[in-house]
């Protein structure tokens, strides 16, 4: 049997799992591996380290530096692209002719290159980058990053557009692959569930003891969600409520700060993040963009109790039945106090299994991965 092997380039460094973006890419590196494929792992590190247990999944693991600030900015392609341009991953990925998978649009930089016509290069979207762009811009308060916002939302389009009719496409959600064949006519666009690191559903039946909103807080349209849960649903709901999640701004602090019934977590570690969900009764998780698929929400599904979401954060994924959906305060808030004193059981429990199992088992969608590469 010949061997496979695998180019895989990643925006981040895919390890430690402490943000929802890395769940997909590592646990696609552990399902790949399994299945026997030889993967050479190129990931750009502007933070996160280099991280050694990469190196069990990776025939090879080579860092990057990002070209962050003004060295990544350029008129034609989005920053998100031009910051990983990198002249030695060119260099690298040339070495050999196998296949290459571009994790997200931010890495699809190689396709702008002719010496990579004729190379085998799929490009995994993580979301709709301009769509979701766009939203970064209404809910800035910044108006520098609101301009950086619009430009690099209008870069996108133009980029994304181009993209989808050259390279196929493999999107993380239905809705996802409908737009890039609808609105920008991809030729080759088809849709993988992401991979996961849970295998069994683990919510406990029973009463928790407070309600959760967990995701990178960094991120604006998380702080935004979590700015209008604590001023319209929780402020007159009076029931503990925790936000848990990476880098929380002062603005956010402050904002919860002030309020008796609601505490921050700033940065817990794995464990603890997962001991929270587990011991929560119910996690709202609302979202403010309509595209890619949220992992908190799949999280909270696979280990959590009752999750209370809008339609933004579910719309064609399949995971509506599983959740209580409200799209303004009044109903979340109306939801959330029947669901506080209702224990959760084994109706919903068995309900998600059969959702979840039907669609996130990494080693069926490696299978499926691989008869579109090879």
């Amino acid at each position: 049997m010949n061997k496979k092997y695998l180019h895989i380039i990643c925006h981040d460094v895919p390890y430690p799992l402490d943000y929802g973006g890395v769940f997909d890419l590592f646990c696609k590196l552990q399902a790949l591996h399994e299945a026997g494929v030889r993967i050479i792992l190129h990931c750009f590190e502007y933070g996160r380290g280099r991280q050694p247990e990469l190196n069990r999944y990776c025939e090879e693991v080579y860092y990057y530096r990002r070209n962050e600030g003004h060295k990544g900015f350029s008129v034609k392609y989005p920053y998100i692209v031009c910051s990983r341009s990198n002249q030695e991953l060119l260099s690298n990925l040339l070495k050999d002719d196998y296949p290459i998978l571009a994790e997200g649009i931010h890495c699809s930089y190689l396709t702008n290159d002719p010496r990579f016509a004729s190379r085998k290069v799929l490009i995994r979207l993580h979301n709709i980058e301009y769509t979701y762009y766009f939203r970064l811009y209404k809910h800035s308060h910044s108006l520098l990053r609101m301009a950086y916002y619009l430009n690099e939302s209008r870069l996108l389009k133009q980029y994304e557009k181009k993209i989808a009719r050259r390279f196929p496409i493999i999107a993380v959600s239905q809705k996802d692959a409908r737009l890039y064949k609808e609105q920008f006519n991809g030729q080759d666009v088809q849709y993988l569930p992401v991979f996961v690191p849970w295998n069994e559903v683990k919510g406990q039946d029973g009463l928790g003891g407070y309600c959760l909103y967990h995701g990178n807080l960094s991120v604006e349209e998380n702080e935004e969600a979590v700015a209008w849960l604590v001023e319209k649903v929780f402020q007159d709901l009076k029931l503990p409520f925790v936000i848990a999640g990476k880098n929380p701004s002062a603005r956010l602090r402050k904002l919860v700060g002030t309020r008796e019934n609601m505490c921050l977590i700033a940065d817990p570690a794995e464990d603890e993040m997962r001991d929270l969900i587990r011991k929560a009764q119910v996690n709202v998780l609302p979202s403010l963009n309509e595209t890619g698929i949220k992992l908190k929400l799949v999280n909270a599904l696979f280990n959590g109790r009752h999750c209370v979401v809008n339609d933004a954060a579910v719309a064609d994924t399949g995971l509506e039945s599983a959740c209580h959906i409200g799209n303004n305060a009044i109903d979340i808030r109306d939801i959330i106090t029947q669901l506080y004193r209702l224990p959760f059981g084994e109706e919903e429990i068995r309900l998600r299994k059969k959702i979840l199992s039907e669609t996130y088992n990494n080693q069926r969608n490696a299978a499926q991965l691989m008869t579109w590469i090879w």
